[in-house]
């Protein structure tokens, strides 16, 4: 069974973490290069706690921990959104497993208004999830350059 948990502030070191191990993952499609500490950079990451706009979930499959995700009203295409999905992640030990899928549809469901989800089009796994979840609500696709394209859609 999947579940939401908001993170807290007593949980940025857990999300700071875990996003790092993301971002390692992410260089495969992007050139992001390490800090002298071996961190990545994340621009917007304390603002997950000081913005009211901004949340952060822990995404648990039962009792354990199998990803998270981010999200802000802050848009990729100079429109509007209510939502866009800033990261999302499964870690790869529950990946192929329908969790993602699961999750996704679990936070559209409860945060329902117009969406922009940007994928890397080298990205295979990204792109064929989020088309798939975005597929019944007919969404926009805005190519933002060659390699990032968003879907914008909105869920009701």
């Amino acid at each position: 069974m999947i579940r939401l948990q908001k993170v807290r502030k007593q949980d940025r070191d857990l999300l700071f973490s875990i996003n790092q191990k993301y971002l390692y993952e992410m260089t495969n499609f992007y050139d992001d290069e390490m800090d002298e500490n071996g961190n990545y950079s994340y621009g917007h990451f304390e603002e997950y706690f000081t913005d009211p706009l901004r949340e952060a979930y822990f995404i648990y499959s039962d009792e354990i921990l199998a990803g998270f995700a981010m999200i802000c009203p802050y848009t990729m295409t100079g429109r509007k959104p209510d939502y866009t999905m800033a990261e999302f992640t499964i870690f790869p030990s529950f990946r192929r497993k329908h969790l993602a899928i699961d999750a996704a549809k679990l936070i559209l469901s409860e945060h329902k208004g117009k969406w922009e989800i940007k994928y890397n089009e080298k990205n295979e796994k990204a792109k064929k999830l989020w088309n798939a979840i975005a597929m019944p609500y007919e969404p926009e696709r805005i190519y933002l350059n060659e390699e990032e394209t968003v879907l914008s859609f909105n869920v009701r």
